[in-house]
């Protein structure tokens, strides 16, 4: 996997991100800031976010895998790592988009992928490129950081360490899509800082259906089960009336509007208010959206 031409020196990057749960409050961010300056000095480092809710892998790794792609060529660290200081690996992936670097628990896949898809990946053991003294339970400052300001500085990936065969790199479970014929059950996957529902159902799926659906919970047990969409659970459980809409203006101040959001995914937003509170779901929750035109539902019938 490992070729001579992977092992040549790489062009400098344009930049390096930083994507981490670290939070504000403490000096994680700006020592990892420090680590990266005193091996890449002129480097230009940008700061995605450091409020991924703390361990939150799914999170982290949308925000990532969304991000990339609008961000100068270079080198992507993410650290979501409650496994730190276990038996998962440290790994650096390459695409052909720009290169990923942190922990192997499924946050850096997505991002690879839409970066064009993992091309080479390594395992991070040199330890010429890491601290000293590696810490146990802080892995961005002593492994990751120094790695990716080496890798910035367009320095062989090969030299990072062994190669890792891309199909073990762990992966996070898919989030659950189900087409239905008045319209499909999605897992929300992410609640944004303005409090915006993103579904894991792609835009077009939103194409065939009216200006007003219907959005409820798609089954009162833990996993959706297809076979039961007509049966007790599948039906009957609708309590929000939504606009279909293109923006959030299309609805009226503090109503719901389905739409395609940015990222080209199904959203839920509250005109003026916070979609996630006033549907009480979270990350994980399954709904179902549907059209007005299915035998059983009264025209104009409001939750």
């Amino acid at each position: 996997m490992t070729s001579s031409a992977a092992r040549e020196s790489r062009l400098p990057a344009e930049a390096l991100s930083l994507t981490t749960d670290y939070g504000l409050a403490d000096g994680f961010v700006a020592v990892c800031h420090g680590v990266i300056a005193r091996v890449a000095p002129a480097l230009r480092v940008i700061d995605v976010t450091h409020l991924v809710p703390p361990g939150d892998i799914r999170r982290g790794a949308a925000v990532l895998a969304q991000t990339v792609p609008h961000l100068p060529p270079g080198v992507h660290v993410a650290v979501v790592d409650p496994g730190v200081g276990t038996n998962r690996r440290g790994v650096a992936l390459g695409t052909p988009g720009g290169l990923l670097v942190g922990p192997d628990n499924g946050l850096l896949l997505n991002a690879a992928e839409a970066l064009g898809g993992v091309t080479e990946a390594v395992e991070l053991t040199n330890p010429r490129w890491l601290a000293p003294r590696v810490s146990a339970t802080f892995h961005g400052r002593d492994v990751f950081a120094p790695v990716a300001a080496r890798l910035a500085l367009g320095a062989p990936l090969a030299e990072a360490g062994p190669p890792v065969e891309p199909a073990t790199l762990v992966r996070l479970p898919e989030p659950l899509v189900h087409r239905l014929p008045d319209g499909f059950v999605a897992e929300v996957v992410t609640v944004d800082h303005f409090g915006n529902v993103q579904l894991a159902a792609p835009a077009e799926l939103l194409d065939p259906l009216p200006a007003r659906v219907r959005v409820g919970p798609a089954t009162g047990e833990p996993a959706y089960d297809p076979a039961a969409e007509d049966g007790p659970t599948g039906v009957g459980r609708w309590d929000r009336d939504v606009v279909h809409g293109r923006t959030f203006g299309d609805a009226p101040v503090g109503a719901l509007v389905v739409h395609a959001d940015s990222a080209g995914r199904v959203a839920l937003s509250v005109n003026g208010g916070h979609a996630a509170e006033l549907l009480a779901v979270a990350p994980g929750t399954l709904l179902r959206v549907r059209g007005y035109s299915v035998v059983g539902d009264a025209s104009g019938q409001h939750g």
